[in-house]
């Protein structure tokens, strides 16, 4: 299978970057995407809302279902899967998407900060995924993809990222590990999807530094890597932690140059828990 067409999908946040990118990717194929996010007022600082990424979907051809609810918020989040399975027929494939990023070294981080990074990334991609399993298994192609990185012991990512952060991603992807082995009967893929590079989004220009911006490639790789994990038969891949360059040289892609922000490949900066290939 190539295409999402009729397929539906449930994404946590979506409201902008590479999330809302995935969205409009499977809505090129004809999916229906629900997405289920608190951002339904404009940010000052952040663009685009819950309905602005819902009228993105449909313009790009897909049926979409915004639903306003806060992923930490077992009965929202319960009621948007049932909603969803209600107005499509079914679900068929998950993306945990949303996450909250605060770098503050252990010693100066508010445990209220420390607690949000939990309940959103580990508790919300749990949530969400429990949720959706009756459904996924009546699909005839689920998966559920995570966006959390490969888990790496190496203490020097807890050293340069921050501990809580680093243990709040790593949730993620015991998630996805977990689900891949207690969901493999099922024939329910878990995997998840990490960039090798940074990704010019809201959180690298707010967040991490907005000097990087430039040399970051575009939410669409992300987006079309995430589409190909997601129409391979779940079968083929589960428990596997993705690079999202690799995902696309393996489904024949070799020039990545329309990705990229600025002008040099070697300018890239590589993202979090990842080594240059």
């Amino acid at each position: 299978m190539s295409t999402l067409a009729g397929k539906t999908l449930i994404m946590s946040g979506g409201s902008r970057g590479i999330g809302e990118a995935i969205a409009l990717r499977a809505a090129a194929d004809g999916a229906n995407v629900a997405m289920i996010a608190k951002t339904a007022e404009p940010h000052p600082k952040l663009p685009g809302t819950l309905y602005t990424a819902a009228k993105a979907v449909e313009d790009a051809g897909g049926q979409a279902l915004p639903i306003v609810g806060d992923i930490r918020d077992d009965e929202a989040v319960r009621s948007a899967v049932a909603q969803t399975a209600e107005q499509f027929g079914g679900i068929d494939v998950v993306v945990n998407n949303a996450s909250a990023i605060d770098l503050t070294p252990t010693a100066s981080i508010d445990m209220k900060r420390y607690d949000l990074m939990q309940d959103i990334n580990t508790r919300g991609s749990f949530l969400l995924s429990q949720s959706a399993i009756p459904h996924l298994r009546q699909s005839g192609n689920p998966h559920i993809l995570t966006l959390s990185p490969p888990i790496s012991v190496d203490p020097k990512w807890f050293g340069s990222i921050g501990t809580a952060y680093t243990i709040a991603k790593y949730g993620m992807s015991l998630v996805t590990l977990g689900l891949s082995e207690e969901l493999r009967a099922d024939g329910i893929a878990a995997n998840s999807l990490w960039p090798r590079t940074t990704i010019d989004t809201a959180a690298i220009r707010n967040v991490v530094g907005a000097e990087l911006a430039d040399r970051s490639r575009t939410p669409d790789i992300m987006a079309d890597a995430a589409h190909a994990i997601v129409t391979r038969p779940s079968a083929e891949t589960t428990g596997q932690f993705l690079i999202d360059d690799e995902v696309l040289a393996a489904a024949g892609v070799t020039d990545f140059a329309r990705y990229r922000i600025g002008d040099r490949e070697e300018d890239l900066e590589l993202d979090f828990w990842v080594e240059r290939a």
